[in-house]
């Protein structure tokens, strides 16, 4: 699957985290990719790139 096909790449608790992190539905996300199995298809879809991306946006690891 294309990773920009996968519904965690259009999410929107991820759009809303963006704006406002400290938010409810923010801290919710974030809490909630720890667990999500799409989350985690969705992170080993990705290349070396995007994963550093992703990590040093939301402080993944």
């Amino acid at each position: 699957m294309d990773p920009k096909k996968h519904p965690c790449s259009k999410c929107i608790l991820r759009a809303m985290y963006d704006k406002k992190p400290d938010s409810i539905i923010g801290r919710f996300w974030r809490w909630h990719i720890k667990y999500c199995p799409g989350w985690k298809s969705y992170f080993k879809l990705l290349d070396d790139n995007s994963k550093e991306e992703l990590i040093k946006k939301y402080g993944l690891k």
